[in-house]
Formats: C-alpha cells, structure tokens, sequence
C-alpha cells in the first residue's frame, strides 16, 4: 500500500447553514489521504493515482455550495472511491477557516475516512 497527500489545498466556497455563508463564502482548508494498492515498484503514472486529476475532483466538490461539511466530506470521499480501482481508502479532513462564530477565535472542522474495495 501507498498513500498519496493532498494537504493544505485552499478554497474560497459557500458551505453553511447561514445566509452570510451563502454569499460571502468562508476559506476552507483540505486536506486527503488517498491509499492505493500499489505495485513493488512504482515506475509509471498508471500504477499510481494522478494527484493533479485528484485535486480537480477535490475542487469540483469544493465549488458546488453545500449547507453541511459532513456532507461535503461524505461526498467527496465518495467521489474518491469511484475514482479508480486501486484506491483502497480515503480520510478527508476540512476546516473552515473563519466560522461565523462571534468572539471564536480558531477553525472549525470534520474528518471522515472510508474503506474501498476491502
């Protein structure tokens, strides 16, 4: 098995449950462990996962606004799963860099990992 990083990915989006959320957005930060079934060596592209197309899957999701995060993560490591065959598990983490909390000083996130193909 091998693990691939996508950390410290920014979007500006538009999840949340409040209407300030809706149109001014928030920065979210992501971050995804995609693990692979992979060959002794590794030598070529196809054996492994293209983390550029991987990264264009994360901000579709990213882009397309969604009240809840947990819903987001669910979707996205959904999406992950389907993505090719040799991915065996995913985690995705997101946090929310500035949450509409008064006086809150921190980020807010979620976390979900899912099993593939076991």
């Amino acid at each position: 098995m091998i693990t691939i990083h996508l950390h410290s990915l920014k979007f500006h989006s538009f999840h949340g449950m409040f209407t300030e959320e809706k149109i001014l957005g928030n920065n979210f930060e992501v971050n995804m462990d995609v693990t692979i079934e992979a060959p002794e060596t590794i030598v070529k592209l196809h054996q492994s996962i293209d983390y550029v197309s991987l990264h264009a899957l994360v901000k579709e999701v990213m882009d397309k606004p969604t009240p809840l995060l947990e819903t987001v993560v669910q979707s996205l490591a959904e999406r992950v799963g389907l993505f090719d065959e040799k991915i065996k598990a995913v985690t995705v983490n997101i946090k929310k860099l500035n949450p509409p909390i008064a006086g809150f000083a921190g980020t807010v996130g979620i976390s979900y990992s899912k099993v593939f193909h076991v």
